[in-house]
C-alpha cells in the first residue's frame, strides 16, 4: 500500500518548455493559456514599463503585456525570428491570476516529471537567478530549468529589473 507521500512523489505534472538565450526553461502547463506567434509590428510599446516588459499584444480584444525573459534574466533582449513566439500564462498577483505573455526564442516540448524527477535548483550556473526556479527537472542527459512565473514576473521583480538597469547605465566616479 502507498503512503500519501508517495503517491505525491508520483503524481505526474506536465510542463512546457520553450528556449530563452538557448537554456531551456519550463513552465506548468495547466499556467499556459495558449501559445502564439509573433508579429514584431503587433507589438505595442508602453513608455515607462519596466525594461523587461516589451510592449502589449492585443488578444481578442484584452490588453497582455508581453515581457522578455531575457532581458529579466540580464542577457541581450530576445530577437525576433521566424521561431519567436508569445507564451501566454496565468500569472498570480496579489492573490488574483494575471494573464502576461512571455516572449521566447522557441517554444520546444511538453514534458512530463514527477517530484523525483525534479531536483533543487543550483545557486549559480544558470542565467536566471535561483529564486526564480522551482527547480530543475531531469530531461535524460540535461537539464530544463523550472520557472517560478509569479515570482519572475511579479511587479517587485519588474520594477528591480528597472533599478538594476538604470544602476549599471549611471556613471561610476572613481
Amino acid at each position: 500500500m502507498q503512503s500519501k507521500s508517495d503517491t505525491n512523489r508520483a503524481t505526474k505534472t506536465d510542463y512546457l518548455t520553450f528556449f530563452i538565450g538557448g537554456e531551456e526553461y519550463g513552465v506548468p502547463i495547466l499556467r499556459v493559456r495558449e501559445i502564439l506567434d509573433l508579429n514584431p509590428e503587433t507589438l505595442t510599446r508602453v513608455p515607462a514599463a519596466p525594461p523587461c516588459v516589451r510592449g502589449v499584444i492585443n488578444l481578442r480584444g484584452s490588453v497582455v503585456p508581453v515581457a522578455d525573459l531575457a532581458i529579466q534574466f540580464g542577457q541581450p533582449a530576445c530577437v525576433f525570428t521566424k521561431l519567436t513566439c508569445v507564451v501566454v500564462v496565468e500569472v498570480a498577483i496579489e492573490g488574483e491570476l494575471t494573464v502576461m505573455g512571455l516572449m521566447v526564442d522557441a517554444v520546444n516540448q511538453t514534458m512530463e516529471l514527477t517530484a523525483d524527477e525534479i531536483e533543487s535548483a543550483p545557486a549559480f550556473g544558470t542565467i536566471a537567478r535561483a529564486e526564480y526556479l522551482i527547480g530543475m527537472g531531469n530531461a535524460g542527459k540535461k537539464f530544463v530549468m523550472l520557472l517560478d512565473i509569479d515570482r519572475v514576473l511579479s511587479p517587485e521583480e519588474l520594477h528591480n529589473t528597472r533599478n538594476l538597469q538604470n544602476a549599471a547605465s549611471e556613471p561610476v566616479n572613481v
